[in-house]
């Protein structure tokens, strides 16, 4: 289980409010995307729902119980890989695990089998590309105990080619697993070709402006992100965003 209640979150940093009453429901297994002007505080509210910052007003509650301010409750991947350049891959990615306090080698290596790293086990990070280390933050969130997952532009600093490609195998994985996902991205195409809804945040201090549910059938297909739906969906987006950006 991994349902997600925001309820009316605030937080302000000295005199500046950055985010005001943001309320929203994540359902078990959902893809939520959540775009908004750049400095809206969307990094701010994943580190709210991590318990790293205590809000000035509001609770998050994991199915039914109150996480606010509570670390641990999530799994979390930053924009940056964020691995550990002395562990080996598989050390990596069962950092989350070792810290809950229970290591499962063989669900570890089969992951990094299916996600096309089978032979790197006992490489490090300096030997991997930028995309072969994105795959291993990921599998190190999926193999955390915790059910939601938060992705920070997981994809931002990848060539566009190495993004799709990385795309699709998050949407291959996470239809495997079922996890419940956070994500956030300035990319329109991205949150459209990912997500079942999409949140679109204000400037600061940042509110809910506007929610789109993707009508999109999964599974995602190239030949989709060249439709004349698609189209006019990311241009109704674009004006979303575009009003609270000027």
């Amino acid at each position: 289980m991994s349902k997600l209640e925001i309820n009316h979150l605030s937080i302000s940093f000295g005199s500046q409010k950055i985010l005001d009453d943001i309320t929203f429901t994540a359902e078990e297994g959902e893809f939520i995307s959540i775009l908004g002007p750049s400095g809206s505080g969307k990094s701010t509210l994943f580190n709210l729902i991590g318990g790293i910052l205590i809000p000035d007003e509001g609770s998050i509650l994991l199915d039914g119980k109150e996480i606010t301010g509570k670390r641990g409750s999530i799994s979390y991947m930053p924009q940056s890989h964020a691995l550990m350049p002395w562990r080996t891959i598989l050390d990596n990615v069962l950092l989350g695990q070792e810290i809950a306090g229970k290591r499962d080698e063989k669900k570890a290596l089969e992951m990094l089998g299916k996600a096309g790293l089978k032979g790197y086990e006992k490489h490090y990070p300096h030997e991997l590309s930028g995309g072969m280390k994105q795959r291993v933050s990921f599998i190190r969130s999926l193999l955390s105990p915790q059910s939601l997952i938060c992705l920070d532009e997981p994809f931002s600093a990848l060539d566009e080619f190495t993004r799709f490609e990385m795309q699709n195998w998050l949407l291959s994985v996470w239809q495997q697993y079922k996890r419940t996902i956070l994500f956030i991205t300035h990319n329109i195409d991205e949150a459209l070709y990912l997500s079942d809804r999409i949140l679109v945040l204000s400037n600061k201090p940042a509110s809910v402006q506007k929610e789109f549910i993707v009508p999109f059938k999964r599974p995602r297909t190239e030949e989709m992100l060249y439709s004349a739906e698609f189209l006019k969906w990311k241009q109704d987006i674009y004006r979303e965003i575009k009003q609270y950006s000027l």
